[in-house]
């Protein structure tokens, strides 16, 4: 009996936590367009020195184009329960280090 409440307990934490829907800011800071791609949500294209809010689930994943070219998408990163409601994302950086950790792989 206790293994099936256990498992209850388990079941519900994670469907809680899959379900768990995030808002949060999108900070372009650079002179620049940035097109991302989120699938199922949306392939934003994110204006020069601007702001866009978007609420994601954990566990979606947000890809980049590392060349410009939509058939070379790479992760950008992927929601997850560190993620903070309301936190300002600096895209603009966040592809910066990321081109930097794509390079050295």
């Amino acid at each position: 009996m206790k293994k099936i409440y256990f498992s209850i307990i388990v079941s519900f934490f994670f469907v809680s936590v899959k379900a768990q829907n995030i808002p949060m800011t999108f900070h372009n800071g650079s002179f620049r367009s940035i097109p991302l791609i989120i699938p199922g949500v949306m392939n934003p294209n994110l204006s020069p020195k601007s702001n866009s809010g978007i609420s994601l689930d954990v566990g979606q994943k947000v890809y980049f184009l590392p060349n410009g070219k939509r058939n070379s998408k790479a992760l950008l990163f992927t929601v997850d329960t560190t993620f903070k409601k309301d936190t300002v994302l600096e895209i603009d950086e966040i592809i910066k280090k990321r081109k930097l950790e794509l390079l050295i792989e």
